[in-house]
């Protein structure tokens, strides 16, 4: 029997004990999957006291990320990329920090929604530790460049330099942002979160694939992708069920199917 969980604050909301549930079911693994809301300042202890228990790994939220990357004693490439961690696996006292969030954007992105990325010019939108997380995945997809654009343009550069070794990258403003369309273009601001879409040249979205990190909800980003002559449109969903299954993979070597759990999440939030 696998112990497991998902740390947070808030975590009422995760939708992660649903996800392993199926995935446990559909792979016949025995699994205990619990939510544990840690206090703010108090996240470490939490999840040393879930590893006293008989943990077997764990996924982390926000706002835990790179605590859960200073818990860690060792780290993958994408952790080390990142700087954050979203899930753990514990081996004997080794804790070992895992960042699947880019996997799942990739996955969802080029598996589900069949969207070739190699070539392709992407923009991303935001230049905060969403888009740290996701940029080395998307990168080793090999696209023609990933654009960063970002409020505050110092912090989209300093990103695109941390990232150029991986592939071609570069970040300025989001006033720098020109008419001239995209292939494909990432909403990883925090603008969803607070009904705001940013004031960008609307050109850039004219038949471009538009998707939201954000879901459950039609965000004023998707509705600007919209009214903008997007060519598709989508929410972050199956990303969240892509990199929940990176991890259910990570700790039991399990590699569940994804669409169908998809479909199941879909319908109990319709």
């Amino acid at each position: 029997m696998y112990k497991l969980a998902v740390f947070g604050n808030p975590i009422e909301h995760s939708l992660s004990p649903k996800i392993h549930a199926l995935f446990a079911h559909q792979t016949g693994v025995q699994a205990e999957y619990t939510k544990i809301l840690a206090p703010i300042d108090g996240f470490s202890q939490s999840a040393y006291d879930f590893i006293n228990q008989g943990a077997d790994g764990f996924n982390i939220t926000v706002p835990f990320k790179i605590d859960a990357f200073n818990l860690a004693t060792t780290h993958t490439i994408n952790a080390q990329c990142a700087s954050a961690v979203n899930t753990i696996k514990v081996n004997g006292n080794e804790l070992i920090g895992e960042n699947t969030d880019g996997i799942g954007l990739v996955n969802d992105l080029t598996k589900n929604l069949e969207i070739d990325l190699h070539d392709k010019i992407v923009l991303i939108l935001g230049a905060g530790g969403a888009t740290r997380g996701i940029l080395l995945p998307l990168l080793q997809q090999n696209p023609k460049r990933i654009m960063i654009a970002n409020r505050t343009a110092s912090k989209a550069t300093q990103l695109a330099k941390d990232f150029a070794k991986y592939g071609k990258t570069c970040g300025f403003g989001l006033e720098k942002i020109k008419n001239d369309p995209v292939d494909i273009i990432i909403n990883a601001t925090s603008a969803s979160l607070n009904g705001e879409m940013p004031n960008i040249a609307t050109g850039v979205a004219n038949n471009a694939a538009c998707y939201d990190l954000m879901y459950g909800q039609q965000t004023p980003f998707m509705q600007w992708a919209e009214v903008n002559n997007a060519s598709m449109i989508f929410d972050g969903l199956g990303m969240l069920v892509e990199q929940a299954a990176a991890a259910f993979e990570f700790w039991t070597e399990k590699q569940p199917d994804t669409q169908a759990v998809i479909k199941t999440i879909k319908a109990l939030n319709d």
